[in-house]
């Protein structure tokens, strides 16, 4: 066990500094970056609600628009290590009291340095209520934060938490000037420059000449859409009218690696869709209903026909296969429609008729419904599935109604995840769960300094969400990104597609 007194020190010579801040990439040694030309990108959705506020962020959309024009104290590498960025190095000896320095002569957009000011004000307005920021529940542990001179941070937290370094890198924690309350612009210091934003219909970047990074980015203007519809996507980009797309169906990987001109990328990861069973109303919130939910969920079936093998067996909690705090002894859940039978019956909801909201903004939500249905009517439980538009389906059903579909992208650390969806405050507690022991471990898995301890705490949290939670997963989707091959540079950051959503700054055009 570590001593907890010890002095952490993380710079670019020491732990998540080793390579001089720079990401490590899966791109041949000898490739050559090549500076300009123009590329169009097209995510899964785009709409009114689209913002420049990193703090209400909420789609890949915008995570992608916010990587753009903003950087963070620190980023993501390939293998989800935080990297210095804006910070120079964090000091730290008991995890609450954290001392940030900053890389001096860092300019923003309009030609301003950043300042401390700028930093502590990025990380403290996200407890603000008005601000409705999307990690309102995250920053709830910041006490204070302070500036010590122009380009030092003291950070205080409520509780000793060994992830901040990681929580950083998120694109919700990106800096912003001081003061900035108009965000119909956007001043930052990322790698690219705000040209056009029209919400719901495109937003154009264009070079940072004075970016930070010196001699990145290569391209000199990028321009993002969304095309809600997943053929519509796939046809734009054999079609050439754009040269990168996320969220592939597996079903369109044969068509796409039929061209010689495109290429798949697939990146395993914590992505999955789920089914929300609310917790706080009748009758899905009685125990019985919600396990007769999960044990209806025919997962090999879902992974082999949905996801064409492109998915791993998930297990009704969140925490990946991939991720190191994963409890590996945890019995697969599986399907078990004569026990469905059992549980409904005791709980006296054979017969019963629900509605089921599914969408394709949840990706698979729509055939996942059609099998749950399918499996439901054998045993005598009446879903009924609507299918509902991608525009609105967050804002109009998520969480809404008694049977909808989540669909969750990978975080950086478990504490995130439980954090943001099943803390019993949490904003995105989407089934609505409240366990008072799940809350208390989450807490103490924060603090812990000793990694074994930490690990058999984030263990007791898979098993609580497994057996007592709201939310039935049944796989863990990869994540498949297309693009024209003459895109180079491109790789994976397991936290999302499009490299994590930070491909901006990694990407140029072969000549």
């Amino acid at each position: 066990m570590r001593d907890p007194a010890a002095l952490d020190v993380l710079t670019r010579r020491g732990l998540i500094g080793a390579a001089g801040g720079a990401l490590i990439l899966p791109e041949p040694a000898f490739a050559q970056p090549r500076r300009g030309g123009r590329i169009r990108v097209a995510t899964t959705s785009s709409s009114t609600a689209d913002t420049l506020d990193p703090a209400k962020g909420a789609l890949n959309t915008d995570y992608v628009r916010h990587y753009m024009l903003y950087s963070g104290l620190t980023q993501f590498d390939a293998r989800l290590t935080p990297r210095l960025a804006l910070a120079e190095s964090f000091e730290t000896r008991d995890r609450i009291r954290w001392r940030i320095r900053l890389k001096k002569g860092v300019p923003f957009h309009d030609g301003r340095t950043l300042t401390a000011a700028d930093v502590v004000f990025s990380l403290m307005r996200h407890k603000d209520p008005r601000v409705a920021s999307k990690m309102k529940t995250v920053a709830s542990q910041f006490a204070e934060a302070r500036a010590i001179g122009t380009d030092e941070v003291e950070l205080r937290l409520t509780s000793p938490n060994v992830d901040l370094p990681t929580i950083l890198a998120t694109s919700h924690f990106l800096i912003i000037r001081d003061g900035t309350t108009d965000f119909r612009t956007a001043v930052g210091t990322g790698p690219y420059r705000l040209k056009v934003f029209k919400p719901g219909v495109r937003t154009i970047v264009t070079r940072n000449p004075n970016y930070w990074k010196p001699g990145r980015p290569y391209l000199d203007e990028i321009e993002l859409i969304g095309i809600p519809d997943e053929v519509s996507r796939v046809n734009a980009l054999l079609s050439g009218d754009v040269q990168l797309i996320n969220a592939v169906n597996p079903r369109s990987t044969k068509r796409i690696r039929a061209s010689a001109r495109h290429a798949i990328l697939e990146t395993k990861a914590g992505l999955f869709t789920d089914l929300v069973v609310r917790q706080d109303r009748a009758p899905t919130g009685h125990p019985d209903f919600t396990m007769a939910m999960k044990l209806l969920m025919d997962r090999e079936l879902i992974r082999r026909a949905l996801f064409r093998g492109y998915a791993t067996i998930a297990n009704d909690q969140p925490i990946a296969p991939t991720h190191p705090y994963y409890l590996p002894g945890l019995p697969q859940r599986g399907y078990d429609p004569d026990r469905a039978r059992f549980l409904l019956k005791r709980a006296g909801l054979l017969g019963v008729r629900l509605p089921v909201y599914a969408s394709p903004a949840a990706e698979g939500s729509v055939d996942m419904a059609s099998i749950l249905q399918e499996a439901a009517s054998k045993i005598g439980l009446r879903l009924a599935v609507n299918r509902v538009p991608a525009d609105g389906y967050w804002s109009t059903h998520w969480m809404k109604h008694p049977l909808t579909f989540g669909n969750t992208n990978p975080r950086p650390t478990a504490d995130l995840v439980f954090s943001l969806f099943f803390k019993s405050d949490a904003d995105w507690n989407e089934s609505g769960w409240k366990n008072s022991r799940f809350d208390q471990l989450l807490l103490a898995a924060r603090s812990e300094a000793d990694e074994a301890r930490r690990r058999q705490l984030y263990g007791d949290m898979q098993v609580l969400v497994h057996e007592k939670g709201g939310v039935a997963i049944p796989v863990f989707i990869s994540s498949l990104d297309a693009y024209d091959q003459r895109l180079k540079g491109f790789g994976s950051i397991p936290i999302g597609g499009l490299m994590g959503y930070a491909f901006a700054e990694h990407v140029w055009l072969e000549g």
